[in-house]
């Protein structure tokens, strides 16, 4: 808060205006009896104090104006320390007053009966002269109090708005610049500034900031960096004043996404269930893989747990603080798989999102992406692919400038890609840089050993989700899931037990309330199973058969093609 000594040139002005109107000397004291302006004989005390007991001090008790025709005398003046040295033919003192509180008096002092008498002369007059050069002096120290309080909110204001992690820049109506935070001025030159504005601010986006309306996260890009950008009008008194720009870069925004991608799902090959030698072996390949960076591709049926893997793979490599991101290729329209791995800038194809959008593999950079059905990617984007393989950079959709990208594919089939590379339908050339390290996923019904474990922890975790108590299974219910060829592998597993979790509140799941496919001769369930048949028969014509080649032909099929379903079948 502002004092009297904060304002001693103007005290002093007043006070000299007070002398020259009433004729007598004046003393302006502040609240710690401390003379900070006076007139005549007083003057060279200014800088002093003045008695503990005095009128002055007993008028700023009072906060009220005190008239003392008789001094020493005066009941006022009976404790005063001064009073046998005292003067004065008569004194009046004024409380100078704050927001109710009392920072100082002015002193009116009579050394001569003229004096006196003038003081007497018209009382009521000169008590309001002295509440007004009073209020002149408490509306100083208040303008200043005000103006402090301005700037000290003003500093907390741009403290704040210096701490947040974003970019803000303040406009007036003409779009010049108000206000800019730390970032603004670390990140970029005045010029930058000045065509990022102009860039952002086109027609028709400022006449829409000017009706009032928020624009937000736009993408925009100052030479390599992109920004997310936010416009917000100024409105007052109902009217827009101004323009607020606040921008994020998308560096930052790319690594929360990350973070998050990475904390939501942290599998490990701990968290991969299994015993049986078969997928033990995978396993252990798998493990191999995570050591590398090289390029993998996981082949095995509809789930059989490929993404599961993938995590787990780049959750045990050097990139596993960094972001794991999928993408499933069959499940992303042809029309908009290339815009969502590649991205695009604005203005690239008609209804393009202004401010353009980052791609997969920009988000993945610097970690690991994850293209499931890489079977189901179109002829042209696997060209691209290819590139980026090769040369580890991206053009985004619409632009000429090449973005380099630190990231290890892993990718996921179902699909048979050899056939696919005879057929023309897969690059040969994205394959072999695709195959790197293979890694084949056998599917349930080869790995029958697992059945069992697979059911417990799956109903265990269910029971958890649902708040159920399911102690286990029949044993003919394990026999019955023992029998089942489970075409849709560990997912249709899972979802079997999580309906009869759902459904039924027993103790023990018995065989009565499983699906009906589930029950009688699992034999029926593979009558119309091509493959399944077509195993059985070349597993007995491989039995009955001395060479490959008299099998082959009994089989009525290539040499070749025997080989490959051998591999495939696994029959080796």
């Amino acid at each position: 808060m502002k004092e009297l000594k904060d304002i001693k040139d103007y005290a002093q002005n007043i006070a000299e205006i007070i002398k020259s109107v009433v004729g007598v000397d004046v003393t302006i004291v502040d609240s710690n009896n401390v003379r900070v302006a006076a007139t005549g004989m007083y003057k060279d005390l200014i800088g002093k104090k003045i008695v503990q007991k005095s009128a002055f001090r007993r008028a700023m008790e009072l906060k009220k104006i005190l008239i003392i025709d008789e001094p020493r005398i005066d009941e006022v003046c009976r404790e005063c320390e001064n009073k046998l040295k005292c003067i004065e033919y008569a004194e009046v003192c004024s409380p100078i007053i704050v927001d109710d509180r009392v920072v100082g008096v002015i002193g009116l002092v009579a050394l001569e009966e003229e004096q006196k008498q003038q003081l007497n002369k018209n009382k009521e007059n000169l008590i309001k002269f002295l509440n007004k050069m009073s209020d002149m002096l408490s509306t100083k120290i208040s303008e200043l109090n005000i103006c402090e309080k301005q700037k000290l909110l003003i500093n907390q204001i741009e403290t704040i708005v210096n701490s947040i992690d974003e970019g803000i820049i303040a406009l007036d109506l003409e779009q010049n610049i108000l206000f800019k935070n730390k970032i603004v001025d670390d990140n970029f030159d005045e010029d930058e500034i000045k065509k990022f504005i102009e860039k952002i601010l086109d027609e028709s986006t400022y006449i829409d900031v000017m009706q009032g309306r928020e624009k937000r996260n736009m993408q925009f890009g100052i030479g390599e960096r992109n920004f997310l950008v936010t416009l917000k009008p100024i409105i007052y008194n109902n009217k827009t004043q101004g323009i607020i720009i606040s921008l994020k870069s998308m560096k930052d925004i790319n690594k929360i996404i990350r973070d998050v991608t990475f904390i939501n799902i942290n599998t490990t090959f701990e968290g991969i269930i299994g015993r049986s030698e078969k997928f033990l072996k995978v396993i252990e390949i798998a493990k191999k893989t995570s050591k590398a960076d090289s390029t993998v591709l996981i082949l095995g049926e509809s789930g059989t747990g490929k993404e599961l893997f993938a995590r787990a793979i780049h959750n045990e490599s050097k990139r596993k603080n960094k972001p794991f991101i999928a993408v499933n290729c069959a499940a992303i329209p042809e029309s908009l798989l290339e815009s969502e791995l590649f991205g695009f800038e604005e203005g690239a194809f008609t209804g393009a999102k202004k401010g353009g959008k980052i791609g997969k593999f920009e988000l993945a950079n610097g970690g690991t992406l994850f293209l499931d059905e890489i079977g189901d990617m179109p002829l042209h984007l696997q060209v691209k692919l290819l590139r980026v393989l090769q040369e580890k950079c991206i053009e985004r959709i619409g632009s000429n400038r090449q973005v380099s990208v630190d990231i290890r594919i892993i990718a996921a089939t179902h699909k048979n890609l050899e056939d696919m590379v005879l057929k023309g339908e897969f690059r040969q050339d994205l394959y072999y840089r695709l195959n790197v390290i293979p890694i084949k996923i056998p599917p349930l019904r080869e790995r029958r050993d697992d059945i069992k474990i697979l059911m417990d922890y799956i109903l265990n975790k269910f029971c958890i989700k649902f708040n159920k108590r399911i102690y286990g299974f029949d044993e003919d219910v394990y026999s019955a899931f023992l029998k089942y060829e489970w075409p849709g592998n560990v997912r249709e597993l899972e979802n079997v037990i999580e309906y009869l979790v759902n459904m039924y509140n027993e103790c023990f799941i018995t065989y009565d309330m499983l699906p009906e496919k589930l029950k009688g001769d699992n034999n029926a369930i593979n009558t119309f199973n091509l493959k399944y048949h077509e195993k059985l028969l070349i597993k007995e014509a491989l039995k009955k058969f001395n060479s490959r080649d008299e099998a082959a032909k009994a089989l009525g099929i290539g040499r070749a093609t025997l080989f490959r379903k051998i591999k495939e079948y696994d029959l080796d």
